[in-house]
């Protein structure tokens, strides 16, 4: 997540009241932010977040809270600070300003709105240009953010269930979830791929028991069927391969007649491109278990 940071030194805090002079007034009258009224700071804040330019509100919000910390649009300014913040590209400052406000009035009738935003500050940013250009895979990058955010929502959804926020939270942590439990098939690939079996039914085991319903489960049973069996543990192989034949009777380790095929995961399907040119053009499958296409496309 690229991060826009300003330092508001005393030119720039000229230049940038001089911008909301500018763009912001209306046509009859321009604003003084060091004499404007609770009323008029916060109009102007909003119509700043009404036209898409939330970096414009920030200042008029926070001389707002400074100059009427108890006036009557303060908790409002507070709130509506959150998501300038955010809009802004300014992470971190936007997860200040909601702790901020939650610790300061707990008991606000909007103070679900502060939760639902620190959910949304660290949800990954998916779908982008660039990610839908080079085909980028959000659960091979750093999930950090996504369990932070996932457990952001929870709070929400756990202690405020009637908010109006808790519908759209609910979906993205069914998104975060699918996103969690696939990088933790990733690992295991990894795992089983330098031949560390134990880690990789580890994972494998924690998929199952913490991400059910999600289309990582079948890959997580393929890999327990794989790593117990390279390790020699043929009963619990065997139940796992039960389970998946049960389950998931289409999964590609499967052959036709039902067989678990103990070479899959350690062969890679290549296109002829890919094959001859070194891996540099064409499509590759790693080594490991991913059939995230088939079961996506089966829980849409």
């Amino acid at each position: 997540m690229n991060r826009l940071h300003l330092s508001f030194s005393t030119p720039l805090l000229c230049l940038f009241s001089l911008l909301i002079l500018a763009g912001c007034a209306s046509s009859s009258q321009k604003i003084n932010l060091t004499t404007a009224s609770e009323l008029e700071l916060y109009e102007l804040a909003q119509k700043q977040i009404s036209k898409g330019s939330a970096g414009f509100a920030i200042q008029p919000l926070q001389i707002l809270e400074k100059r009427f910390p108890f006036g009557e649009y303060s908790k409002s300014a507070q709130l509506s600070l959150i998501y300038a913040y955010y809009e802004f590209n300014e992470p971190e400052n936007a997860e200040a300003a909601a702790n901020r406000f939650i610790r300061l009035h707990p008991q606000h009738r909007h103070v679900d709105y502060a939760y639902y935003m620190k959910g949304l500050i660290s949800f990954p940013k998916a779908k982008t240009i660039f990610q839908e250009a080079f085909s980028v895979d959000l659960s091979k990058r750093d999930i950090t953010d996504a369990r932070l955010s996932f457990n952001q929502f929870n709070i929400l959804v756990s202690q405020f269930p009637d908010s109006e926020y808790t519908p759209d939270s609910l979906k993205r942590m069914e998104f975060l979830r699918n996103l969690l439990a696939r990088h933790e098939i990733h690992v295991a690939n990894y795992y089983l791929e330098r031949k560390a079996f134990i880690a990789a039914t580890n994972r494998g085991q924690y998929v199952i028991e913490n991400f059910q319903r999600t289309p990582a489960v079948p890959d997580a049973l393929a890999v327990m069927v794989q790593g117990y069996y390279e390790m020699g543990m043929h009963d619990l192989s065997l139940s796992s391969l039960e389970t998946l034949q049960a389950n998931y009777p289409n999964h590609p380790a499967l052959k036709n007649n039902g067989d678990f095929d103990y070479t899959y995961s350690t062969t890679s399907d290549s296109s002829w491109l890919n094959i001859a040119t070194l891996g540099v053009l064409g499509t590759s499958k790693p080594p490991g278990f991913n059939s995230e296409d088939l079961y996506n496309k089966a829980s849409q």
